[in-house]
């Protein structure tokens, strides 16, 4: 059956398949799995990954505050200035969101990546999968020139992720969090020649829609 929301909304119609792992566009009929892996745990108490801590809170809280910031994400996206927010699908289960933001991406021909796997899934390779697939797209798919990443100095699993896909490191940079922390993040970079690919082949449908509704040649 034919979605007609694909028609309408071709972010919608966009599958991203790398072996094991498919990436599909978030919508609202994954919020039951993904905000059930949120409320289990994304990580360590002690430890605060994200530089705004949307993950504080009551269960609810944060389960409500993680569908307003999808439901925002899709109003907010422009021609300048997007982000593509996809639901990673290992064996037809959720176990986490891969994303993929630009700001004049015509002109600049770079965007940055972020992910988060849901903790009973972690240490299992998915996170590199998932971020070699997002790569794949942006320079195969989507014709990135580089694509840019970054993480805190405590969170030793997504600098690792970053340097098995090929980013080079490109210093840091300090900043106060929404919640008064002053954090330091490392900055990373990946060329297109230094992309270290997947073991898989990686196969895009519903591209060409998606890339006439955000200008990119």
């Amino acid at each position: 059956m034919v979605d007609p929301l694909r028609e309408i909304w071709p972010p919608y119609g966009v599958t991203i398949t790398c072996g094991p792992v498919t990436l599909l566009p978030v919508r609202d009929d994954h919020f039951p799995e993904l905000t059930a892996l949120v409320r289990a745990g994304i990580h360590p108490a002690e430890q605060m990954p994200f530089l705004v801590p949307w993950t504080v809170g009551t269960p609810d809280e944060v389960s409500r505050r993680f569908i307003q910031y999808h439901w925002s994400v899709r109003g907010a996206m422009t021609m300048t200035d997007w982000k593509f927010e996809t639901a990673i699908v290992v064996d037809g289960e959720i176990v986490g969101c891969q994303a993929f933001a630009a700001t004049d991406f015509p002109t600049s021909r770079t965007g940055e990546t972020g992910s988060w796997i849901g903790r009973g899934f972690q240490g299992r390779g998915v996170g590199t999968l998932a971020r070699q697939a997002i790569c794949a797209f942006a320079f195969d798919s989507l014709g990135a020139r580089s694509v840019v990443s970054s993480a805190f100095t405590d969170n030793p699993a997504s600098i690792t992720v970053s340097t098995k896909v090929g980013y080079r490191a490109d210093g840091t940079v300090e900043e106060l969090a929404a919640d008064g922390r002053m954090t330091v993040r490392r900055l990373f970079t990946l060329s297109r020649e230094d992309f270290v690919a997947p073991p898989y082949p990686v196969e895009v449908t519903g591209v060409r829609a998606f890339k006439t509704m955000l200008g990119i040649d």
